[in-house]
């Protein structure tokens, strides 16, 4: 049998936007520090480590681990867009269970300029180019406008025509993500905002406003995942471990389907949350928490049900019966998710398994769900690469 992976510690700095950032080696050795002083240990007790972020040069996670010494441990550098954290986690997770090493970590970290996401290789095929022609076929595309909330916001309108949800519904996604973020320090955006303000923000894609739509952000975050072996020879006793966890890419008829949904990863989601839930034997409806790719509205709707958080076509419901925030069936993004904690490309992933850590061992302050057991991580990058994990109390 597998091993069991747990969480020894966790860490993040506090993200920002990219005016106010430090650079990219200062926001990881920050988050690092912070996940090995949680775990109680010192950096020569890691024997692996897995560094996620997209906008940077090669080998940029030995820059930030050498901070604290050269200990010749295999550092590898991982980039699967907005995936890069948790699939940094996910190749810690491995490491522990097969029983290649005993003490790993993840850390993923992001220095972003501001505005939106452009293309940084311009003299070679763009790995996205499939996805586009596809988008073209289907949707009005505008070459004057940022492409990525072109697919999100495609998807909104097709969601729409598929279920007759209000537009107004994905604003009140931003509502809810301002009011949790507003007791959280690590988030950029903690001041409320009203359905108004959100629908009256400029337009950046369809019906998609700049409230809709993730910031570019700057910030890092690291986890410690141990083995319970290393745990009890160093006299650790971590209260969460990795129940389950999938990666998934896309299946052989992505583009056949000829839907946004699908390009922008519902597929993906489903089956990641499928393969999660029949392994650790968990009904989705048994989740009190979880943290989910809200990198715009649109896709937290689509979330909720490719999470299996309620029906199909029921995400208005969901929403308007206040079932995703306090009070309500299951607290999404009580972090403030993507549109207000913020989006630094590489560190989300880890980012939101400090936060269910946090949730899970009871250390969220006034951000805290009560009763939680199981705490769920959703983590998507278009292209594409989604990864679900399930982590759970333990002790």
């Amino acid at each position: 049998m597998a091993r069991r992976a747990l969480v020894a510690g966790v860490g993040m700095v506090p993200f920002s936007k990219p005016s106010a950032a430090k650079t990219y080696d200062e926001m990881g050795r920050g988050a690092v520090r912070a996940a090995l002083d949680d775990a109680g240990l010192a950096y020569d007790a890691l024997q692996q480590v897995y560094a996620g972020y997209v906008y940077g040069d090669s080998t940029c996670g030995q820059r930030v681990v050498y901070g604290f010494g050269r200990t010749s441990v295999p550092v590898l550098n991982v980039n699967n867009n907005c995936a890069s954290g948790s699939s940094a986690l996910w190749l810690a997770r491995q490491a522990v269970e097969s029983g290649a090493a005993d003490c790993v970590l993840a850390v993923g970290f992001e220095q972003m300029p501001p505005g939106a996401l452009t293309a940084k290789w311009n003299d070679r095929p763009h790995p996205l180019t499939d996805f586009r022609g596809t988008l073209e076929e289907i949707h009005p595309v505008d070459p004057e406008l940022p492409g990525t909330p072109q697919y999100f916001a495609a998807a909104g309108r097709e969601y729409q025509a598929k279920y007759g949800m209000a537009a107004e519904t994905f604003a009140r996604v931003s509502v809810k993500a301002r009011a949790h973020a507003a007791n959280n320090p690590y988030a950029v955006f903690r001041d409320p905002v009203t359905l108004d303000d959100v629908l009256g923000s400029p337009v950046v894609a369809g019906s998609l406003t700049r409230l809709q739509c993730c910031p570019p952000t700057c910030g890092a975050a690291a986890a410690i995942v141990c083995s319970d072996e290393f745990a009890r020879s160093r006299g650790l006793a971590p209260k969460v471990a990795i129940a389950a966890q999938a990666l998934h890419s896309d299946a052989d008829d992505l583009f056949a389907k000829r839907s946004a949904m699908c390009l922008v990863g519902t597929d993906v989601t489903r089956a990641a949350a499928t393969e999660v839930y029949e392994r650790a034997g968990v009904d989705p409806r048994d989740i009190r928490v979880v943290e989910l790719h809200d990198c715009f509205t649109v896709n937290e709707i689509l979330s909720y049900e490719g999470l299996g958080l309620c029906d199909e076509g029921g995400a208005e419901k969901f929403v308007l019966d206040g079932d995703n925030t306090y009070g309500g069936r299951v607290v999404t993004n009580p972090s403030g998710g993507l549109l207000s904690k913020g989006h630094p490309l590489g560190a989300t992933g880890l980012a939101q398994t400090a936060e269910i850590t946090w949730q899970l061992r009871g250390d969220a302050g006034p951000r805290q769900v009560d009763g939680v057991t199981l705490g769920l991580q959703h983590n998507l990058g278009l292209g594409t690469a989604g990864v679900v994990t399930l982590f759970e109390k333990i002790g």
